[in-house]
């Protein structure tokens, strides 16, 4: 194909800025200084919680910032075990090592790419504290039969929904479910701030905890000035993100609604190819679709390596399904999670930024049948 015919490209997401956010932004950034430097984050904080249904947030600069403050709050440390899925993002497992505590990686399902709850129980000792529920990309976790190990064990349930604003578990949205929910606003994410973060929980205790922590150790109501009652972090939002995070969080609906329906056109495109799944929505559930995913079967002979060399020739982002964790430098492999090493050898995140055009879609769509060839 020569340079001329070189079609455009497609990136595999962007995210849907409109002047409601730069308006925003732009009166923060003209107005929001002193006594009004808390004004978008106060709003955003108030009006994420009740969106999501949970009566307390804090807005964070990133995921992993807001993760790793819940961690400390809840002391969990040296000694104490994590459980979570092996198929995760490093962002995933950083605060749990930062805090001082081992993370044991167990096998996925083999439908939704979540933690599988029987492998989940065989891994439970006397030091497990915490399970960690990650919604991976929009897809939900078996999370009654997570509550209840949770509950039988006295452990604490976590939901990493960094993936998965518009996703929904029987009238639940995703995140409000476990003792603390926490979400991104990456760039890439379907609501963004750029960078930025979210911690939820309906534990007013615990909320107290991490506010205090999250302001260099400063407790609500301390009189003296610049007076920590403790060691604390700084991983607060800007209040121009918080802006940004404000009109984005207006559009809701409408951003959800698009992820939607790009994924709904690939499912329509792909739905005739058994050799083809995709991201599930068992009955109940809402899935908001932040990253349309397909896996190939064993069968087909089709693999990661063959899709990237074909989605970059025909100019079109290809992003690789996440490896396991414990394949990685850091840790110490685990090849008996069958699932979460095989999946990622067959397996593609497709294009889907909310001003999608249908002629792109098919252009995707065209290039993995073109896998099958």
């Amino acid at each position: 194909m020569s340079q001329a015919e070189t079609p455009s490209r497609i990136l595999y997401t962007k995210p849907s800025i409109t002047p409601l956010e730069v308006g925003y932004a732009t009166d923060a950034a003209a107005n929001g200084w002193g006594e009004r430097c808390y004004d978008y984050i106060n709003r955003f904080e108030r009006d994420f919680a009740q969106h999501i249904g949970a009566s307390h947030a804090i807005a964070t600069s990133s995921c992993t910032g807001a993760m790793h403050m819940a961690l400390a709050a809840l002391e969990i440390g040296a000694g104490d075990e994590v459980i979570l899925a092996d198929t995760n993002w490093i962002a995933t497992v950083a605060p749990i090592v930062h805090v001082g505590a081992t993370p044991v990686f167990v096998d996925i399902l083999a439908d939704s790419w979540c933690l599988d709850p029987v492998q989940v129980e065989a891994a439970i000792t006397p030091r497990t504290r915490a399970i960690v529920a990650t919604h991976i990309y929009g897809n939900l976790c078996e999370l009654d039969a997570l509550a209840a190990l949770a509950e039988q064990h006295g452990l604490i349930l976590i939901e990493d929904a960094a993936e998965a604003i518009g996703s929904v578990y029987h009238g639940r949205r995703a995140g409000s479910v476990g003792r603390f929910g926490v979400f991104s606003f990456h760039g890439t994410k379907t609501l963004t701030t750029g960078e930025g973060g979210m911690f939820v929980t309906n534990d007013a205790e615990l909320y107290e905890r991490v506010l205090t922590l999250s302001n260099h150790g400063r407790q609500r109501g301390e009189t003296r000035q610049f007076w920590p009652a403790c060691i604390g972090f700084k991983y607060k939002m800007s209040n121009i993100q918080a802006a940004i995070g404000c009109g984005q969080l207006e559009r809701i609906e409408e951003l959800t609604k698009r992820k939607r329906e790009v994924f709904l056109h690939y499912q329509t495109a792909l739905q005739t190819h058994s050799e083809i799944s995709m991201n599930p929505e068992p009955a109940g559930t809402a899935n908001g679709y932040w990253m349309p995913t397909v896996v190939f079967d064993a069968a087909s002979g089709v693999t990661r390596e063959r899709l990237q060399d074909i989605f970059k020739r025909h100019n079109i982002d290809a992003r690789v399904f996440f490896s396991p964790l414990s394949s990685m430098p850091p840790f110490s492999r685990q090849a008996e999670n069958r699932i979460a090493y095989e999946i990622p050898t067959r397996a593609i995140n497709l294009p889907s930024y909310h001003d999608l055009t249908p002629d792109q879609i098919e252009r995707v769509v065209a290039c993995l049948l073109s896998a099958l060839d």
